[in-house]
């Protein structure tokens, strides 16, 4: 393990991206698709195979992985709407993270936001099209004023669309507060793994993984759906990747966020880069084979991981964010509903897709025939 102190992006005690133990017996996708459909299940073992999937096949892993989105979820995409109701000034040391103890992030820092202030933006994803609210707060968990003021919260923004769910995420949560939680009309919770629990030692020391497993519990428990996920791109292998997957529907989470690490500077992570856009797709493919049936949201890092790709991504994730994140911007929203459509696919509540933009070419003006420099 790699003290948290000494983190970096090197990693040097361990072997980013490959499999251990390796996975040797290519698999084929479509035909274990046939079998999940059927009512079977996938093994670790082929779960290793789908991430070692060879770049010019990923197609045909995105087309098997499709037919298990489309199966249970159809053309719907969900829009999941972030507010940040308190940025950065975390005690915690997660590494991966902007609002982290010791972070020289350049990211916003306020405290928390007025219960009006969280109803207004919070309205401005549900005009959008956003069907669930995230309600976030840096910390390691709640204090008792802290989940009076996200109940008010919730009640304004339920009051504005009784049907709009709500999901919190405040940290560690104990019992009692998960209960109080609920009854003030938080429909989830969401507490994220974020990786394998021999990985996360290496990312943080200040909670467990057994701290983080409890919240997803306590929520469980208080009659809160579980919304927990993970972070690709820390370091971890392969095999890590499949044992947080397992980890998640063995804990029953009811929706999977997907991260891809945002390296920001001043964190311990800064300058780590080590997915690709086709290795997204192979996550999330392999996500999809473990929770055919879940919800598979593509989170954070989606623009800058997927870039290009972001339509494939759609054909295995059913859910995404819409919008901005906690402490870096996302692509714009009515681009993010422009890619939907275009893609082929309805926003949940939607009656149908958004009306193509009535464009006219542009006309060239430089490279051949002019002085300017051509477009290249």
């Amino acid at each position: 393990m790699t003290p948290q102190h000494l983190l970096t992006a090197e990693h040097p005690a361990r072997t980013p991206g490959t499999a251990q133990p390796t996975a040797t017996t290519p698999v084929d996708p479509m035909a274990m698709a046939e079998r999940v459909l059927a009512g079977g299940t996938v093994t670790r073992e082929e779960c290793l195979a789908l991430l070692a999937t060879p770049d010019q096949e990923v197609i045909g892993l995105v087309h098997a992985a499709s037919r298990l989105r489309r199966h249970w979820f159809g053309t719907s995409v969900k829009l999941n709407y972030l507010v940040n109701l308190k940025s950065g000034k975390c005690q915690e040391d997660c590494g991966y993270c902007s609002q982290r103890k010791g972070s020289d992030a350049d990211v916003l820092k306020y405290s928390w936001l007025s219960p009006e202030e969280a109803i207004d933006v919070a309205r401005a994803g549900m005009d959008a099209g956003a069907r669930r609210v995230c309600l976030v707060a840096s910390g390691r968990g709640p204090t008792h004023r802290d989940v009076g003021r996200v109940a008010s919260i919730i009640a304004g923004i339920k009051a504005a669309d009784p049907d709009v769910e709500i999901c919190a995420c405040l940290g560690l949560l104990t019992e009692d507060q998960a209960v109080e939680l609920h009854e003030a009309g938080a429909d989830a919770y969401n507490h994220n793994l974020n990786t394998a629990e021999s990985h996360y030692a290496d990312i943080c020391t200040t909670h467990t993984y057994e701290d983080r497993k409890d919240t997803v519990d306590h929520a469980k428990q208080a009659g809160m759906s579980a919304c927990s996920g993970l972070i690709a791109g820390m370091g971890e292998t392969d095999a890590d990747l499949v044992d947080v997957v397992f980890e998640l529907r063995d804990l029953g989470s009811d929706s999977v966020p997907v991260n891809f690490l945002m390296p920001f500077e001043g964190t311990p992570l800064a300058g780590t880069h080590e997915l690709t856009p086709l290795r997204c797709l192979k996550i999330l493919a392999m996500v999809r084979f473990v929770h055919p049936a879940t919800e598979v949201r593509i989170a954070g890092g989606r623009e800058d991981h997927l870039r290009s790709l972001q339509p494939l991504g759609l054909e295995i994730a059913n859910s995404i964010f819409l919008g901005d994140y906690l402490t870096s911007e996302g692509q714009a929203g009515q681009a993010d509903l422009q890619m939907i459509a275009d893609a082929g696919f309805v926003p949940v509540g939607a009656q149908a897709p958004a009306e193509r933009p009535d464009e006219t070419p542009t006309v060239r003006r430089r490279g051949a025939g002019t002085e300017l420099a051509p477009n290249v």
